[in-house]
């Protein structure tokens, strides 16, 4: 029936209000939109739009050589997926969808660009947007996806630049081409639901391919991140009263507040800041908000339409329900009550609009936390995590924000170029590193660097909040380790992991997080005290030159 429906395309409206009423439903969207707080005025939620429409993990994929191969099985990708849901010419199908998504990508931001925070934060007014793609009907596209444009007096857009390189293509509109790329998203977007044909040969590109994957998940699996996507917080409820006592909550609660005293005491010791800009930095890490374990109150899916027998409509109706409960949002008061994480997601995160640090209740297992473990390898895991995620809130890109969440330059010139310079210094140490996995390329220091003053960060005030709960008494030794070496083992244990080359080499590219032998090795060759606890010397292969270490906070 969807694919049906562009066969009817005829003009750029026709595509405009199809590609929309598509969007809607979850399929085929050009660019990408979403509902968040303005970082201006951060009471308020307001429509974000994108850069989007491509299908390979990141602009570079369109352009660089090391890419041609993944483009190459890109085209035999889609024309195999024509082929099986019946229609033919697959190839010369495939060879005008990648033609089209290069034009798109060469308009992309590149990953450093789009986590820019001022770069990123362009608000407009619908006129101005209008303005922006004069080749795309704005107002259309409105009224197809339902979007309720009655409330929508401005608009931020993220990468203009986007915007206007999509006006151009679309000013001279290739009607087949556009009806390809349509066609081809529908099915791509429908895959994973579908015949078990489709299922795979969707797995083989995105599984294999681009990942290195070598088989498919389990069926039941499959299923569990399917219920687990549509009714997260329905199944974290669950996972709450199974898995998560309330002496875990209490015991992150102290470690928490421990962890932002010695920030506190930190941010007062550091040499390079002025003490106006230090007043500015204490005021912003006492607005913190630490949420822990669960929301407060918990979704209610009692709208959600279900049926045990048809998945694909469920899919459908889970699309529908979560869009117009973001819909709602637009113009409305931000809900500072919402969380942006399942409970039983094994992840933290910041939230810089809210200057929220988020610890959902499933990170709180082994490797990074237990009840019963010494202080030292609580301290080396979860406390480096919390450490982390306050970390985020003074680091290239967090720091932008006030303490109220707003994007407001709060620091002297001054100040901004002491912490560039140790910035600076921590990419291009990044920008020599090759991952075991793929030793042909090299970490993106300037794409890497927010999380890399995070790690960092996160394992020195871990290590300061260590030292302040022995309350100037000697660490204990446990089996022979000190309570020094206990801590960096265990953060060590924290990022122990296997990674195939395939995914290494997507995730340099596009994941903003190094991976995770420099997220461990490379941080504790930075801190002095690692060397002190091991007696680490010149000869060995963690050492780093004292003048070459970086400490920030």
């Amino acid at each position: 029936k969807d694919l049906a429906l562009c066969d009817s395309i005829q003009s750029l409206s026709d595509f405009t209000s199809t590609m929309s009423w598509l969007e809607a439903r979850g399929l085929g969207g050009i660019f990408g939109s979403f509902i968040y707080a303005d970082q201006m005025d951060v009471s308020t939620n307001i429509l974000y739009l994108a850069q989007g429409g491509i299908s390979l993990p990141d602009e570079s994929y369109y352009r660089e050589d090391q890419y041609a191969e993944i483009r190459s099985a890109f085209l035999t990708h889609v024309q195999t997926m024509f082929s099986l849901v019946g229609i033919a010419g697959g190839a010369d199908l495939a060879a005008k969808i990648l033609k089209l998504e290069t034009q798109l990508a060469s308009h992309h931001f590149d990953a450093v660009k789009d986590r820019d925070a001022t770069l990123t934060y362009n608000k407009m007014s619908r006129d101005q947007v209008i303005a922006l793609m004069p080749a795309f009907d704005f107002e259309l596209y409105l009224s197809s996806g339902e979007i309720p444009a009655v409330v929508l007096d401005s608009v931020i857009v993220q990468q203009p630049p986007f915007f206007q390189g999509l006006s151009s293509i679309l000013s001279a509109f290739d009607r087949d081409s556009w009806v390809a790329w349509l066609k081809w998203n529908i099915i791509s977007g429908s895959a994973p639901y579908l015949s078990s044909a489709l299922v795979d040969q969707n797995f083989a590109f995105y599984g294999k391919t681009l990942s290195g994957t070598p088989e498919l998940r389990q069926r039941w699996k499959r299923a569990v991140s399917v219920v687990e996507g549509s009714l997260g917080e329905a199944v974290g409820k669950v996972y709450v009263e199974q898995h998560f006592p309330s002496e875990a909550k209490r015991r992150m609660e102290e470690l928490v507040a421990n962890l932002i005293q010695a920030y506190r005491i930190s941010i007062n010791a550091i040499d390079w800041m002025s003490q106006e800009t230090k007043l500015k930095a204490l005021e912003k890490l006492g607005k913190f908000t630490p949420k822990i374990g669960y929301p407060n109150k918990w979704r209610d899916y009692s709208a959600l339409e279900t049926s045990p027998s048809d998945l694909f409509a469920n899919i459908g109706h889970v699309t529908k329900f979560q869009r117009n409960f973001e819909l709602a949002k637009i113009g409305k008061a931000v809900d500072r009550e919402e969380w942006h994480m399942t409970p039983q997601t094994v992840n933290a995160y910041y939230n810089p609009v809210m200057n929220e640090i988020v610890f959902p209740a499933a990170i709180l297992q082994p490797p990074f936390f237990a009840l019963g473990a010494d202080d030292a390898v609580n301290y080396g895991g979860i406390g480096a995590v919390i450490g982390h995620e306050i970390g985020h809130g003074f680091d290239d890109q967090g720091s932008k924000y006030d303490g109220d969440g707003v994007l407001n330059n709060w620091w002297s010139d001054g100040d901004r170029a002491a912490f560039e310079l140790r910035s600076n210094a921590l990419i291009a140490q990044y920008n020599q590193l090759r991952p075991e996995e793929v030793p042909d390329i090299t970490v993106n220091g300037a794409l890497t660097v927010g999380e890399n003053i995070g790690d960092l960060g996160g394992l020195a005030i871990a290590y300061k909040a260590y030292q302040i709960s022995l309350a100037d008494k000697p660490s204990p030794v446990i089996d022979g380790l000190t309570g020094e070496q206990r801590l960096f083992l265990g953060w060590a244990q924290v990022w122990r992991g296997k990674v195939r080359p395939e995914e290494q080499r997507r995730r340099i590219a596009t994941d903003p997080h190094s991976p995770n032998e420099f997220r461990c090795n490379t941080i504790v060759s930075n801190f002095t005290p690692f060397y002190d606890a091991f007696g680490v010397s010149a000869k060995d292969a963690l050492w780093l030159d004292e003048k070459s270490r970086v400490q920030i906070w």
